[in-house]
């Protein structure tokens, strides 16, 4: 680690204080610090004020973060070679920037754009960016094989994403993943927006409409690094009840639709309406149900007065019993347990592998929760959760989505019982962002680990504004579940997962 910076979550350091190593000395160093049991939180590319192509890694190993960059050719040695926590990463900056990693063992596009250098793509001829879906898909041979192919276009009102089973009767060999259809820029739309940033909030938010807390709560974050701005503990408190609200909302619903893919329908049906209460407490605190516009640079844009606390107080004291007892009601029943028991396992080694977070890798064992790592806004207050059962399979994860409910409601009265006033900031915030300096930030979304950096230029606009969701890590997560399983268990694994594919496209 020598090699590394060490920083704080949502520190602001000068990019001059990053180590720019000599690329064997960061391959080597990075690949180091992943093997003995680190994580990639970022790992991009981007073109500094002299259009030379520079690569940056953030990597976590237990409660530290480090930084280092590099210069980066227009072909270098593959890192996923040696480390698969890198593959999604170096396919996306093959695609972004039209350089190759070199024996990258799974060399695909990503979202179907040309690159940003204006550039000839690197995948050959089979990868037409004037048809996407043009893609060479991973096969397996034999007499008994057949191929099921479903998407981009689904039955349901669900996101664009096709799905490529090799199946030999119903058992499933691979399942490859292909996402991309709906690609935004939402990177590029950041960087540009420098001359208006009153959009900047409204972008970042919209990044996931069901993770709209998570990534406006990365990106204030980032910019109140750099610019200086300080946050009252009331309006921290907000942040961080806002951020389990969303947490408790979309795992409810989930639990629901599980309970619907099992022809569980009573538990469908409550959780359905339980969940359109806990979206209701938001539209209480910020006018509308998915939290959008509340949390901004400095602050919080709207008060929370008394009366709003008490509204949320009273909801969840008549809520929790009923969302107790449809959880046992779930639970208990020998029919769903038969279905979630052992389906879609992801063992603990390959979760560590592929680098999983949030609650699909805590179900697979692995520890991480950015609330207790790096708590930021008023998570030090909050007891850490803790988790019961941890094999990997459909059973786990809908259990730990199940204690992460339970855990957010002992949460979130504790907060509101803090008497801290939480005054609202006027927006648009007036700002300037240091010059020629980096910050990352992270936070628990409610799907996992989501993070937002930042690189500034010397006069303080914006260089690289780089995103990470949590999806990210974990749509390959979701293709290792259905090895050797049913097919008709995919929608099954795939609701346990529930991944965004808009946080994916960016």
């Amino acid at each position: 680690m020598d090699n590394l910076l060490q920083i704080q979550n949502g520190q602001a350091v000068s990019r001059a204080d990053i180590p720019d190593l000599d690329f064997a000395v960061f391959q080597q160093a990075v690949l180091d610090a992943t093997r003995h049991s680190g994580f990639v939180v970022q790992f991009f590319a981007y073109e500094d004020e002299q259009s030379a192509l520079k690569l940056i890694a953030v990597i976590r190993c237990g409660q530290v973060l480090y930084v280092a960059g590099c210069s980066l050719a227009e072909e270098y040695p593959s890192f996923t070679l040696e480390c698969e926590k890198f593959h999604m990463f170096e396919r996306e900056i093959a695609e972004q920037f039209g350089v190759r990693p070199k024996d990258h063992p799974w060399l695909k596009m990503v979202r179907y754009h040309e690159n940003c250098r204006g550039k000839d793509d690197i995948f050959g001829n089979d990868y037409s960016q004037d048809i996407p879906g043009n893609y060479p898909y991973f096969t397996v041979d034999g007499d008994a094989i057949h191929e099921v192919a479903v998407g981009p276009v689904h039955a349901g009102i669900i996101e664009p994403g096709h799905f490529r089973f090799q199946c030999a009767g119903e058992k499933v060999f691979s399942l490859e993943i292909q996402l991309g259809y709906q690609h935004r820029g939402a990177e590029k739309l950041l960087e540009q927006a420098g001359q208006h940033r009153n959009r900047l909030p409204v972008i970042a938010e919209s990044i996931a409409g069901d993770t709209a807390i998570g990534h406006s709560l990365c990106h204030s974050q980032a910019i109140e690094a750099l610019a200086g701005l300080e946050v009252d503990e009331g309006a921290k408190i907000v942040r961080t009840i806002a951020l389990e609200l969303e947490r408790i909302a979309n795992h409810i619903g989930d639990l629901g639709a599980l309970s619907g893919d099992v022809a569980f329908n009573p538990p469908l049906a409550y959780f359905g309406r339980i969940r359109g209460e806990f979206l209701n407490l938001m539209l209480t605190m910020a006018g509308n149900r998915f939290g959008k516009g509340l949390v901004r640079p400095g602050g919080i844009a709207f008060p929370v007065l008394e009366e709003q606390r008490q509204i949320m107080r009273n909801k969840i004291k008549d809520e929790t019993p009923g969302i107790v007892n449809v959880c046992d009601l779930l639970f208990s029943a020998h029919t769903v347990i038969a279905r979630f028991e052992h389906t879609g396992t992801v063992p603990r080694a390959i979760a560590e592998k592929l680098g999983l977070v949030g609650y699909a890798g805590r179900a697979s064992g692995l520890p991480y929760d950015a609330r207790i790592t790096y708590p930021t806004e008023a998570y030090a207050q909050v007891e850490p959760n803790s988790n019961e059962r941890t094999v990997g399979d459909v059973f786990s994860r809908a259990n730990v989505r199940h204690e992460e409910i339970m855990h957010s409601l002992r949460a979130i009265p504790k907060l509101l019982a803090k008497e801290v006033d939480a005054e609202p900031i006027a927006v648009p915030v007036s700002y300037t962002l240091a010059p020629d300096s980096f910050v990352v930030t992270i936070n628990e979304g409610w799907r996992g680990e989501v993070s937002h950096c930042l690189l500034t230029d010397k006069d303080g606009s914006i260089l690289r504004y780089k995103v990470k969701d949590p999806s990210f890590h974990n749509w390959t997560g979701l293709a290792m579940s259905l090895r050797n399983q049913g097919i008709s268990d995919f929608p099954l694994c795939n609701k346990s997962f529930n991944l965004s594919y808009c946080g994916f496209d960016l």
